[in-house]
């Protein structure tokens, strides 16, 4: 069976251009969606939303710092500063996320004109989730009275961006990342709730919204992650559950199309037990399953081992990684992009 290719997002090269072309002609047959590898400062994830806090009047730096883990990257954490009420802030001229995108099109727009993308691919716009830019940036006793501001300014920017390239060329994914799935997978109380069923009540109403922001007929994408910073999870899954339960809930409540919903796999799983959950999974008709079960150790064999013991539970899907390519050494990434070619069917 041939699987198609999904791509999280950043890859480290000197720019889109590069991105693009590279990735088109390693996979292009293959691709549904081309992201522009979030370059530049865009490569750790999370550090290029800061503009959004430290250009804004009303914020200086706490003092603080955030780690999903120890030894991960540290996020340097704001606050407010004296004497300014909370249920004033809005963010406006200060984010950056369409400029990002725009800048990226261009390239995007030339090179398929120059028929070096394959006129079936979208272009792909990355958006991290609420509770990801909040662990990272602000200090927690912020967090609950900020959260409906961060909302409603990164709608504001998705809206911005689905108004300036057009529609059937389009597609947001959303990372719903460590800052979710950590919490679901300990279970410890949170401001989210007590426990994992009451978590959900919130993240899953957060994400339909975000979902729902996004114009029908812009593809829209669900990327759930366990963290990849230097190489290792937040926590580690000790199943699909969490992951299964997540895209049903989703799936159940969103009013409309969900066109793809990324999984991770761990590289050392390929056992039934974590698979399993997969049988209980209730996608919508249009929805396509991708499973991030790519990885560079273990190169194409390891890479079957994870798709066979899937297929036990689950026949079709999409394969990639766990997670972005922004991380690794650059001088893996055509190697890594050659087992996904050879693991699709293309060589």
């Amino acid at each position: 069976m041939k699987h198609g290719v999904h791509l999280v997002g950043s890859v480290p090269m000197n720019n889109a251009s590069e991105v693009f072309e590279t990735v088109a002609s390693a996979v292009g047959p293959v691709l549904r969606y081309l992201p522009d590898g979030e370059t530049g400062p865009r490569l750790d994830w999370l550090p290029w939303i800061s503009p959004m806090f430290s250009e804004h009047p009303d914020f200086e730096l706490s003092g603080e710092s955030f780690q999903v883990h120890a030894g991960a990257t540290a996020f340097k954490r704001y606050t407010l500063k004296p004497g300014v009420d909370p249920q004033s802030i809005r963010f406006t001229g200060n984010l950056p996320h369409y400029g990002f995108a725009m800048d990226s099109w261009k390239d995007f727009q030339r090179l398929k004109k120059a028929g070096k993308i394959p006129e079936h691919v979208r272009y792909q716009v990355d958006i991290a989730s609420i509770p990801s830019v909040l662990a990272a940036h602000l200090v927690e006793p912020l967090h609950d009275v900020l959260e409906p501001a961060v909302e409603e300014a990164i709608i504001g920017q998705i809206k911005k961006i689905c108004a300036d390239i057009p529609h059937g060329e389009l597609a947001i994914q959303y990372d719903v990342a460590s800052s979710i799935f950590f919490h679901l997978e300990t279970g410890k109380p949170t401001r989210f709730g007590e426990n994992a069923a009451a978590m959900m009540k919130a993240f899953v109403p957060m994400h339909v919204r975000l979902g729902n922001a996004v114009p029908k007929d812009v593809h829209l994408i669900y990327h759930f992650c366990y963290g990849d910073n230097k190489h290792k999870h937040s926590v580690e899954p000790r199943d699909m559950t969490h992951l299964v339960n997540f895209a049903n809930a989703l799936s159940t409540d969103i009013g409309r199309t969900i066109e793809l919903i990324h999984m991770p796999v761990p590289k050392e799983r390929h056992d039934d037990a974590y698979f399993q959950p997969l049988s209980r999974l209730k996608l919508r008709l249009e929805t396509t399953l991708a499973l991030g079960l790519v990885h560079y150790t273990g190169g194409v064999e390891g890479t079957q081992m994870r798709i066979a013991a899937a297929q036990k539970y689950v026949r079709d899907f999409m394969i990639g990684t766990e997670c972005g390519f922004g991380r690794r050494d650059p001088t893996t990434i055509l190697k890594l992009l050659e087992i996904h070619a050879q693991v699709a069917g293309l060589r």
